[in-house]
């Protein structure tokens, strides 16, 4: 995909959702850190009917270590891994308060120290708690990049260096979110929405015309 197709595929894109942004439901940096940190194997929709509740009494790394892990996992054991993520998730709150005044950190370096954060979940927090023009390459945003190839890669890490690459500079800061929307609900695993997709004439999947009737 050449320079001039990149510019036509994010310019439809935006035009179709012309300031889009995340899924996860939150009112803080810290609030989308938790939410993001819970999200890792479990949908938004999950992770929000958790934090809805959780929120109302602790949005904050102070009144979440009151809860401790035990009150933290009562509000979110419907999610995948939730042992794991309530450890994390304290042991989160104690570093936020001891080393950064219970803020969140904009440094990826300082985000990655934190347990249960990651490359790609820090790259949601600098984009969408801090506008950083990052871009988080999950399962959607790896399948849209390699199946239209706009940038493939075989790694998570060599799609992300790719976008980063050959993404218009005045569309990467909403990439990320344009991505990933695109694979939630239109350039899906199986049975693409292609008859429906803004970007098909663009796009130079192989495949595209066998889903091109498809509603």
């Amino acid at each position: 995909m050449d320079l001039k197709q990149r510019k036509l595929f994010f310019r439809r894109l935006k035009r179709d959702n012309p300031a889009p942004t995340t899924e996860l439901q939150y009112a803080s940096a810290f609030e989308l850190l938790v939410a993001v940190i819970l999200s890792a194997q479990a949908t938004d929709v999950s992770v929000n009917k958790a934090t809805q509740k959780l929120y109302k009494v602790a949005n904050t790394p102070s009144s979440i270590i009151a809860l401790g892990e035990k009150g933290l996992k009562a509000y979110i054991k419907t999610i995948g891994l939730f042992n794991t993520k309530a450890r994390n998730i304290i042991r989160t709150c104690q570093i936020l308060i001891d080393a950064h005044d219970s803020s969140v950190p904009r440094e990826r370096v300082a985000l990655e120290a934190l347990p249960g954060v990651g490359r790609k979940t820090a790259n949601v927090v600098l984009n969408t708690a801090f506008g950083e023009p990052t871009i988080a390459v999950d399962t959607h945003i790896f399948r849209v990049s390699n199946r239209t190839n706009l940038a493939a890669g075989k790694t998570p890490l060599s799609v992300e260096q790719a976008l980063l690459d050959v993404v218009p500079r005045a569309y990467r800061k909403d990439a990320h979110h344009w991505l990933i929307l695109h694979g939630r609900y239109t350039c899906t695993a199986r049975n693409p929405k292609c008859a429906k997709c803004s970007v098909f004439e663009i796009c130079e999947w192989d495949k595209k015309g066998n889903y091109a009737s498809f509603a």
